[in-house]
């Protein structure tokens, strides 16, 4: 089992809808914790024009064993047609912390 700790990022329309992506993938143990970050200001390329929007952040933890499921789950929940997830490794972190994290997470 890959117990590589990740980071993963998104960002959607709503607060709600931010809340909601957190809430389910803590629920089914696809992450270990989310913090919400909001409203926060984007800039971005969309079909030709370049285009602003008022987005909220969600910071999610979780393994890469756990990644996939919670990419999918993340998608299956998202209103984008193509919704930023990105993921990045934590390479260094408090042992209690990553040891929580990885618990949280185990299937």
């Amino acid at each position: 089992m890959d117990d590589r700790c990740l980071m993963v990022a998104t960002t959607t329309d709503s607060e709600k809808t931010a809340r909601d992506l957190a809430a389910t993938a803590v629920e089914h143990r696809l992450a270990a914790c989310a913090q919400i970050d909001g409203p926060v200001t984007s800039v971005y390329r969309w079909r030709g024009a370049i285009e602003t929007a008022t987005e909220w952040r969600v910071l999610l933890k979780t393994t890469a064993a756990r990644y996939p499921e919670l990419e999918a789950r993340l998608r299956a929940g998202h209103p984008y047609d193509v919704p930023e997830i990105v993921a990045t490794e934590i390479t260094t972190g408090g042992a209690d912390y990553l040891e929580w994290l990885r618990t949280e997470t185990a299937p």
